[in-house]
C-alpha cells in the first residue's frame, strides 16, 4: 500500500506528461490568438518577453513618429504665418512710403501752384485776390446798411401809428424799396470778390440762416408770409399774388437746378485730375483745370445775380400787387 501511494504521489507532483502540455498550449494560443489577433502565441514562452518588449518599443517608435509629424506640421505653420506677417508688414511700410512721396509732390505742386496765382494775381485783377479784405468789407458795409433799414422801419411804423396818408407812406415805402436795391448791388459787388461767403450766409444771424437760399432768401416763402399778414385782400390782389408766387416758385426751381448741376460740375472739375506726378506737363494740366474752375466760379456769381434780380423783381411785383 504505501507503495502505491508513493507512486500515486510521485505522478501528482512529477513531471507533466509533454504531449499533455503541448495540447494545453495550442488550445490556449488558439482561445488568445482569437482574442489578440496578430500576436505571435505560437512561439515558445521563453521567447514571449522579448517579443513583447519588441512590441512596446514598435508602439513607442510609432508614437514618437507621430509626435515628430505634428511637430513638423505645427512648425511648417508657424514658419508659414511668419512668412505672410513678413509680407503685409511689407506691404504697409511701402504704402507708408507710396504715401509720403504722393504728399511730397502735393506739397511741391501746391507749392507752384501758390508761385503761379501770386504771379497772376499780382499781374492781373486785383479783386479775386482780397477775398478775404471784399469779405470784411462786405460785413461792414452790410452794417452800415442795417442800420439804415432799421430807421427806415421804424419811420415807416411811425407813420402808420400816426395814421399818415397814402402820399407819405408811398414815399417812405419807396424809399424802403431803393434801399432793397442797395442791398442787391452791394451783395453783387461782394460776390465777385468772395462768392462762397455771400453763399455761406455768415452775415446774417442764426435764424436767418435757417431760411438762407443761395445767399438771400425765397421770394414764394416771403409772398406767403406777406399774404397772411395783409389780409384782407381783394379778390384781383390774391389771384395777383398767387400767380406771382407761382412764377416765383418756377423761377426758384430753375435756379436751384442750375445751381445743383454747377456745383457737380466744379466738384467734377476739381477732382478729375491725377496729381501722381511732380511733371511739368501734370502742373500744366493742374493749372488749366484751376482755371476751369475759377470760370466756373465766375458762372456762380452769375447765379447769385440773377437770384437777388428774381428777388428783387418779384419784391417789386408784390408791392404793385398791393397797390392796386
Amino acid at each position: 500500500m504505501a507503495d502505491t501511494s508513493s507512486r500515486t504521489d510521485a505522478s501528482t507532483d512529477g513531471d507533466t506528461d509533454p504531449r499533455d502540455l503541448g495540447s494545453f498550449y495550442n488550445l490556449y494560443s488558439v482561445i488568445r490568438g482569437r482574442l489578440e489577433p496578430g500576436f505571435p502565441w505560437d512561439i515558445l514562452p521563453s521567447e514571449r518577453g522579448q517579443v513583447m518588449l519588441a512590441g512596446a518599443s514598435d508602439s513607442s517608435d510609432r508614437s514618437k513618429d507621430k509626435l515628430d509629424q505634428k511637430t513638423l506640421r505645427r512648425l511648417a505653420q508657424n514658419r508659414e504665418a511668419a512668412r505672410k506677417s513678413r509680407l503685409r508688414k511689407k506691404a504697409y511700410v511701402q504704402q507708408l512710403e507710396n504715401s509720403r512721396l504722393k504728399l511730397t509732390q502735393l506739397e511741391q505742386e501746391l507749392q507752384r501752384a501758390r508761385q503761379q496765382g501770386v504771379f497772376i494775381s499780382s499781374s492781373g485783377d486785383q479783386a479775386h485776390s482780397t477775398g478775404g479784405n471784399g469779405a470784411l468789407a462786405f460785413d461792414a458795409e452790410y452794417s452800415r446798411w442795417l442800420e439804415e433799414k432799421n430807421r427806415q422801419m421804424n419811420e415807416l411804423r411811425s407813420a402808420l401809428n400816426a395814421h399818415a396818408g397814402d402820399t407819405e407812406l408811398r414815399t417812405i415805402v419807396d424809399g424802403v424799396m431803393a434801399h432793397y436795391e442797395e442791398l442787391f448791388r452791394i451783395k453783387s459787388n461782394a460776390a465777385k470778390n468772395d462768392v462762397f461767403h455771400i453763399l455761406s450766409g455768415m452775415w446774417k444771424t442764426p435764424a436767418e440762416r435757417c431760411f438762407l437760399w443761395l445767399g438771400g432768401f425765397r421770394s414764394s416763402e416771403l409772398l406767403k408770409l406777406l399774404a397772411n399778414q395783409l389780409e384782407p385782400m381783394t379778390e384781383r390782389q390774391v389771384l395777383g399774388i398767387n400767380s406771382l408766387q407761382q412764377t416765383s416758385q418756377q423761377a426758384e426751381d430753375a435756379l436751384s437746378q442750375g445751381m445743383e448741376s454747377l456745383q457737380q460740375s466744379l466738384a467734377e472739375t476739381l477732382s478729375s485730375g491725377t496729381l501722381g506726378s511732380c511733371s511739368s506737363d501734370n502742373v500744366a494740366s493742374y493749372m488749366g483745370q484751376m482755371a476751369m474752375a475759377m470760370g466756373q466760379l465766375g458762372t456762380l456769381e452769375g447765379f447769385i445775380r440773377q437770384v437777388h434780380l428774381e428777388c428783387y423783381g418779384t419784391t417789386q411785383s408784390g408791392c404793385v400787387v398791393y397797390r392796386e
